[in-house]
C-alpha cells in the first residue's frame, strides 16, 4: 500500500541521519594515560625539588657573599681604626716631644753661669707654660676615656652665662693674640643663667675658640655669640679659617679623626678635642653642630645647652683672717723612686716653710714613718719594694692617727685608679704632673 510504503521510506530516510555512537576506549589506553599523568607529575615534583635545591644553594651563595661583604666591610673599619690609631699615636709622640725641646732649652739656660736673673725667669716661664701644655693634653685623653666610657661625673650648678664665656675666652686669649685675630663677643645685656657643670661647658668653649684660632690665619676674625632660644642657651663660635670640606664635615666629631692633616698645620692637636667637646655637651642633654661653605669659608660651631630651672643661688663663705705660715707648717714625708720627682716637690714644700723627708722605695718609707710621725705622707704607686697602695694600708695599720693625711701622686689617673687609691687608705688622688699650688691648698686643708 502506498501510505505504507512511504512510512517505510521516511523510516529509512531517518535511520540514515541517527550517527553511530562511539565506541568506549579499551582499557590499555586508560591506564596509558593515567601512567602518563603520574609520569609528568613525578617529573614536575623532581622539577620542583631541584629548583628549591638551587633556590636554597643560590640563597646560601648569597648569604655567603653578604658575609664575606660584610667581613671585607669590616676589615676596612678595622684597617681604618688601626690607621687612624697609628696616626694618633704619631701625633701624641709629636705633641708630647715638641713641649720637651724647649723645656730641656729653658733648663739650659736657666743653669747656664752667663744667665742673667731676666734670662733665667723667662727660662723658668717658658717650663712652666710647656709643663700646662703636656698636662692639658694628658688631661684631655682621660676626659676622653671617661666619656666614652661614661664614668664622667659632671658638677652641676646654677652658672652664669657670662661667667663660662670669661673662662674660655682667658684660656684660649694667648692663641689668638699670638696670631692677632680679633675676637668679638656678643652676648645679651641682661644676665643669663643656666644649670650646668661650668667647667666643662668652659672647656668646650675654649676648646672651640683654640681651634678657630688655629685654623685661621693670621689678622682672622672670630665670633662668640650666645643668646637664648625658648628654654635652651644657644652659643656659636664662628671664624674666618680655612673651612672644612664637604666630605669631612660628617666626621668633624669623630674620636682622633685629623680634618686638617698635622703636616699642613702646626697646630694639629690629638685630634680628640671635638669628640671631646661633642661628649661633654650631651652629657648636659645638649648638642653640637659644624658648620661650613666648604674650603675659604670658615667654620661655625653652635652649641645648644637646656636651662633647666635655676638653681638656688651658691652661698659663698667669706674668707676667714690669713693662715700664718707656723700655721701652715707639716711633717712631709715623700716616697717616690723618681729622684728627680721627689727631690724637687720636696725643694718646693720647704720652700713653703714644711719639714719634708725624702725617700725612694715603700720599704724605706715604712722603716722611717714610726720614728718621723709625719702629718702627710706624699706616695708614689708604682715603687720597688712595696706599692704605694701597700705602703699606705700598712702606714694605716700602724697608727691610730686621725690627722694622718695620705696622699697618692702617681701617673695613674684612671677612676678605677682613684677607686683602688681610696680603697688603700688614701685621703687624696693626684695625677702626675702635680700642680704645686693644688697640693699647697691641699695641705693648707
Amino acid at each position: 500500500m502506498p501510505g505504507q510504503e512511504a512510512r517505510r521510506t521516511l523510516m529509512a530516510s531517518d535511520a540514515d541521519k541517527v550517527q553511530p555512537q562511539p565506541s568506549p576506549p579499551p582499557v590499555e589506553d586508560v591506564e596509558s594515560l593515567f601512567n602518563a599523568l603520574q609520569l609528568a607529575e613525578s617529573e614536575l615534583a623532581s622539577t620542583r625539588a631541584a629548583l628549591e635545591r638551587k633556590t636554597q644553594e643560590l640563597a646560601r651563595v648569597l648569604a655567603a657573599q653578604k658575609e664575606i661583604e660584610a667581613e671585607l666591610h669590616q676589615q676596612r673599619d678595622w684597617r681604618d681604626a688601626d690607621r687612624r690609631k697609628d696616626e694618633f699615636l704619631a701625633t701624641l709622640a709629636h705633641e708630647l716631644r715638641n713641649p720637651l725641646a724647649p723645656i730641656r732649652q729653658a733648663a739650659l739656660i736657666s743653669k747656664a753661669p752667663t744667665a742673667t736673673d731676666a734670662q733665667k725667669r723667662w727660662s723658668h716661664d717658658v717650663i712652666d707654660r710647656q709643663v700646662q701644655h703636656m698636662s692639658l693634653l694628658l688631661d684631655d685623653l682621660l676626659d676622653i676615656s671617661r666619656v666614652t666610657r661614661g664614668t664622667l661625673a659632671l658638677r652641676m650648678q646654677s652658672t652664669e652665662l657670662l661667667s663660662v664665656i670669661d673662662t674660655a675666652v682667658e684660656t684660649a686669649r694667648p692663641t689668638i693674640d699670638s696670631k692677632r685675630h680679633v675676637l668679638t663677643v656678643n652676648v645679651p645685656p641682661e644676665p643669663i643663667r643656666f644649670t650646668v657643670d661650668p667647667l666643662r661647658v668652659a672647656q668646650v668653649l675654649s676648646n672651640l675658640l683654640t681651634n678657630a684660632a688655629k685654623y685661621t690665619d693670621p689678622e682672622g676674625q672670630i665670633r662668640l655669640i650666645a643668646h637664648c632660644e625658648a628654654d635652651d642657651v644657644v652659643i656659636c663660635v664662628a671664624d674666618s679659617g680655612i673651612g672644612i670640606s664637604a666630605a669631612a664635615l660628617p666626621r668633624v666629631f669623630n674620636m682622633f679623626s685629623q680634618v686638617h692633616s698635622t703636616t699642613d698645620r702646626s697646630e694639629g692637636g690629638l685630634g680628640i678635642g671635638l669628640s671631646l667637646a661633642q661628649g661633654l655637651i650631651e652629657l648636659h642633654g645638649g648638642t653640637i653642630e659644624a658648620r661650613s661653605e666648604g674650603l675659604g669659608c670658615g667654620s661655625e660651631f653652635t652649641v645648644r645647652l637646656p636651662r633647666r630651672a635655676s638653681m638656688a643661688p651658691v652661698q659663698t663663705v667669706a674668707n676667714g683672717s690669713p693662715i700664718s705660715r707656723a700655721t701652715l707648717q707639716r711633717r712631709i714625708l715623700i716616697a717616690d723612686d723618681n729622684r728627680d720627682s721627689a727631690e724637687t716637690l720636696a725643694a718646693l714644700l720647704r720652700m713653703e716653710g714644711h719639714e719634708v723627708t725624702s725617700v725612694h722605695d715603700g720599704p724605706v718609707a715604712l722603716s722611717i714613718f714610726a720614728e718621723l710621725k709625719p702629718d702627710v705622707a706624699l706616695l708614689d704607686i708604682g715603687m720597688p719594694g712595696l706599692t704605694g697602695y701597700e705602703v699606705a694600708r700598712k702606714m694605716r695599720q700602724s697608727t691610730q692617727r686621725a690627722s694622718l693625711t695620705l696622699i697618692a701622686i702617681t701617673g695613674w689617673g684612671q677612676d678605677i685608679d682613684k677607686e683602688r687609691a681610696f680603697a688603700a687608705g688614701f685621703d687624696h688622688h693626684l695625677t702626675k704632673p702635680v700642680d704645686p699650688q693644688r697640693l699647697v691648698e691641699l695641705l693648707k686643708s
